[in-house]
């Protein structure tokens, strides 16, 4: 005899449901997260690029400050004393990071900005935890053979050429300005090659970007699709959530508050709102053609009782006090259902007292 494990004949194409959004916060928790890596790079050597354009000069000018420190002031200092080498290696130290301090900062800001822009802010230390599943080797097998793998090395593919034609089609563009670089000075010649090579690393980025946004689609399709769900696991999530005292009092109040909102909206068609006067308050109707005796429309008591009332006012609904009709018809009839016959009479001179306010008939 053989034992066979019929999981591993088990299908999984059930999971046909999106990830619930407890699930997808679970998932969070733990640092499964949506992303693309190749945003923040990008957006970093874009930046960067862009940057060092715009403050070429304040470059340039840190770097012939420091160029012209060894090669002009070196006499000042006593280079045989070891106080007068640090005090020099300080000065050039300061000068070099006051040049690239700025590019600094914005490389940090731009790679948060970029992480922050997908995933949010996010703390866990789930992903530090070690996973000996990752070394088992069957599993890296199929990592390396799946289809995240073949478009990982399809996408590399495409940079390569992306990144050539751009440089390439770039070139051929200066060709003409190149021939006349042989009657320019030395510092003219350095800068048109420094600017046009910033010019085409700019293109190369941009043309990144298409590489990152095509990244970031695939990278969403696989996302959502590993998160799916079967039926059965989402009948199983929500009947954790009903066994969960906060989420039962969650929907509970939620219940209360529709019932509530739908409640006051029918005090408007009320004949009258019978009060204690401040404790109770009792919305009542009388159609004679349609019903065989008054019903309560809405109750309540204390802060209902008010809300209550002011909807009366509002739509000018009129108010009886009435301290015994009040408490009794709060304490023996629920909403949506008729008065009992010990309330007929009381309920009539109500009514009655309404309909002469209005000058209607008496039914």
């Amino acid at each position: 005899m053989i034992d066979i494990n019929l999981q591993l004949f088990a299908d999984t194409s059930d999971k046909t449901e999106k990830a619930t959004p407890k699930k997808r916060q679970d998932l969070r928790k733990k640092g499964q997260v949506m992303q693309s890596r190749e945003l923040p790079p990008n957006l970093i050597l874009l930046i960067m690029f862009i940057s060092m354009k715009i403050l070429g000069k304040s470059l340039f000018t840190g770097c012939s400050a420091i160029f012209n420190i060894f090669l002009t002031q070196t006499s000042e200092y006593n280079l045989q004393d070891p106080n007068e080498i640090m005090r020099l290696a300080s000065f050039v130290t300061l000068e070099i990071a006051k040049m690239v301090a700025p590019f600094f900062i914005i490389a940090i800001l731009v790679g948060v900005l970029g992480t922050y822009v997908q995933i949010g802010f996010l703390f866990t230390t789930e992903v530090l935890k070690p996973k000996f599943s990752n070394l088992n080797p069957i599993n890296g097998l199929k990592k390396l053979f799946s289809v995240r793998s073949a478009f990982e090395l399809f996408k590399s593919i495409v940079k390569v050429i992306l990144v050539g034609w751009v440089a390439w089609s770039s070139i051929q563009k200066e060709f003409t300005n190149m021939m006349k670089l042989m009657d320019l000075p030395v510092v003219s010649v350095a800068g048109y090659l420094v600017d046009t090579a910033l010019n085409i690393a700019i293109k190369i980025c941009f043309a990144l970007l298409v590489v990152t946004a095509a990244d970031y689609f695939f990278q969403w399709r696989r996302y959502e699709k590993d998160i799916r769900m079967s039926k059965q696991e989402i009948k199983e999530e929500y009947k954790q959530m009903e066994g969960n005292p906060e989420i039962k009092s969650r929907i509970k109040q939620k219940q209360r508050e529709i019932s509530i909102r739908r409640m006051l909206k029918e005090v408007p068609q009320a004949d009258v709102v019978i009060t204690n006067p401040t404790h109770y308050a009792v919305a009542i109707k009388y159609d004679a053609e349609k019903m065989s005796a008054p019903y309560v429309l809405a109750k309540g008591v204390d802060f209902m009782a008010k809300r209550i009332k002011e909807v009366a006012k509002e739509h000018n609904v009129h108010i009886v006090e009435n301290v015994s009709l009040a408490q009794a018809l709060y304490n023996s009839v629920d909403i949506g259902q008729p008065i009992p016959p010990e309330l007929y009479k009381a309920a009539a001179e109500v009514l009655a007292f309404v309909y002469e306010l209005e000058g209607r008939r008496p039914v």
